[in-house]
């Protein structure tokens, strides 16, 4: 599923969801796996569920929404490079109106998906380029393609990193960085229980429309190795991001 130059990899948002089903499905012999997430006792808990033996395992506690957070894992990924696959997955989101919303949740949103993943980013090219390889996966979402009322942040930046890992596909390709973009709907992950979407009803969503965390990565590691830039697991995916593409072309005709 992966390229055998893929030996240590970075994952953001380790401790649950997405980024805790990345390292289970890494975590092969030979590999040095690099967890980042807020929640040393998550960090601590995964550890414990995998042999020492097989896979290395570094956990790095850090909070992207800070400044500071960001700055500890650009130094660890300085220390530990070449990092040969960044998985660029933590984010945050919260659901009611903009202009009901606390700005600095919502700046908080954008920094984690946006800065953190800027940051991070720019941090492993020069190693990459370096050794001429590298891979690179951005966890995005449908919503990068649709209007999503009342997760206008979340959904914008979910969209720049589309954007973004567009064009930064084509100005890395010469040096064998593949840059994907991983576009999942909803998946039954805890971000949908926090205090944060209190207003969200989940039964709304039908079961057919739901992903499970295993399903969405398989997907993304099945394509890593292939020219796919955007990666949307799930056909119902697919095609609604295909009609959110449709209504914005009809916005700008």
């Amino acid at each position: 599923m992966i390229h055998n130059n893929i030996r240590t990899i970075l994952v953001t948002g380790a401790s649950s969801g997405i980024g805790k089903e990345f390292c289970k499905q890494l975590a092969k012999p030979g590999i040095n796996l690099i967890l980042v997430a807020r929640r040393e006792e998550r960090l601590l808990e995964l550890k414990r569920q995998f042999n020492p033996s097989i896979t290395k395992m570094h956990s790095v506690i850090a909070d992207l929404s800070t400044i500071h957070g960001i700055a500890h894992v650009q130094d660890v990924i300085r220390q530990s490079s070449p990092v040969d696959l960044l998985i660029n997955n933590a984010g945050s989101s919260a659901y009611g109106r903009f202009s009901d919303s606390s700005l600095a949740a919502q700046i908080s949103i954008a920094r984690v998906q946006i800065e953190a993943t800027l940051s991070l980013t720019r941090t492993v090219l020069p190693f990459m380029r370096e050794q001429n390889f590298g891979r690179i996966i951005n966890v995005s979402s449908i919503g990068a393609f649709i209007s999503l009322k009342k997760t206008a942040v979340y959904a914008a930046s979910k969209a720049f990193l589309g954007s973004f890992s567009r064009s930064l596909s084509e100005e890395e390709a010469d040096h064998d960085i593949k840059v994907q973009c991983l576009c999942p709907g909803m998946t039954r992950t805890e971000i949908h229980d926090s205090a944060a979407f209190s207003d969200f009803d989940k039964s709304r969503v039908p079961d057919k429309l739901w992903m499970t965390p295993d399903t969405v990565v398989a997907a993304s590691l099945e394509a890593l190795e292939s020219e796919k830039l955007f990666v949307i697991p799930g056909e119902e995916n697919i095609e609604a991001a295909s009609r959110g593409v449709t209504e914005l072309i009809e916005l700008i005709q």
